[in-house]
């Protein structure tokens, strides 16, 4: 099963072009770790946001189009799964219907006080993935 996808506007700034022009590859890790926690805070209880982070795993980009300074661009953020402390993303990042970018991450989720991989729990995850009447019959 797949969560809903969250939608997250990019501002492009002078500080993310390089020098052929365009937004440099670099800048796109931050995209999507910003994205993605922003889906977190977006959705999951406040007293799990309070003692759970996130930490990075791995980022696998394909890179598809160059963005350009003035683009207006989004990045659709979709987890796909839970297992235990990790979570599994895929992110889009594009400028209306041209695909800029495509990213699968892993992330593990870990305790803010031990700074140890944490489960996310059914209860939790539940806000990520909710039930719909077709799910249930």
């Amino acid at each position: 099963m797949t969560a809903p996808a969250h939608f997250f506007p990019i501002k492009i700034l002078p500080t993310d072009i390089d020098f052929m022009g365009h937004v440099n590859n670099a800048r796109y890790l931050g995209w999507v770790q910003d994205a993605v926690l922003s889906h977190w805070h977006k959705l999951a209880p406040a007293d799990a946001v309070a003692e759970r982070a996130w930490v990075a795993l791995k980022h696998e980009i394909t890179y598809r189009k160059p963005a350009f300074l003035d683009d207006e661009v989004i990045a659709q953020v979709v987890l796909e799964s839970i297992h235990g402390a990790r979570a599994f993303y895929q992110t889009i990042v594009k400028r209306g219907e041209d695909v800029l970018a495509e990213i699968k991450s892993s992330w593990c989720c870990i305790d803010t006080v031990t700074l140890r991989p944490a489960r996310i729990g059914a209860d939790v995850a539940a806000f990520f993935f909710p039930r719909t009447p077709a799910a249930e019959g």
